[in-house]
């Protein structure tokens, strides 16, 4: 009997050359770049929890949609968001999710959810820079600037 097991192979291939990567400088860089990659057909529907992967120059290497849930809330798993952040050799994020309701005011759920993905992220060196709320009407609410992170 011979023993088999299957090869894992992890690899990152991004489209757009790291020279032209968007790099952000603030919450309204990072609330502008989201705002421009939401589905603006569904931002007043549902909510959705999305990943801005950085490099170690805050540059944008890629947006990654974690879930998407009904009109009060979305479910994130953890080890999703983290597979991607470190498929991608990512140093920092910036999360991000939608309130339908157009309320700028994080939830309880939100302010526990950010809590314990900047906690796990500390576990692999992984810098949590904000964590944005967009609004269907354009506004937004960082947790940075509103010293909550």
């Amino acid at each position: 009997m011979q023993l088999q097991a299957n090869e894992i192979k992890v690899s990152y291939q991004g489209k757009i050359q790291a020279k032209y990567w968007h790099k952000i400088n603030s919450s309204e860089d990072a609330a502008q770049l989201l705002s421009a990659h939401w589905d603006q057909d569904t931002i007043s529907l549902h909510e959705s929890f999305k990943v801005v992967l950085l490099n170690n120059g805050n540059k944008v290497k890629g947006i990654y949609e974690v879930s998407k849930g009904g009109i009060t809330g979305t479910l994130v798993d953890l080890r999703i968001l983290f597979a991607v952040i470190l498929k991608t050799v990512s140093v920092g994020i910036i999360l991000a999710h939608n309130h339908p309701s157009s309320t700028l005011k994080p939830s309880e759920a939100d302010l526990k959810l950010t809590k314990k993905i900047k906690d796990a992220a500390k576990f692999f060196d992984v810098q949590v820079l904000d964590h944005i709320i967009l609004t269907p009407d354009g506004g937004y609410y960082s947790f940075a600037d509103n010293g909550v992170l």
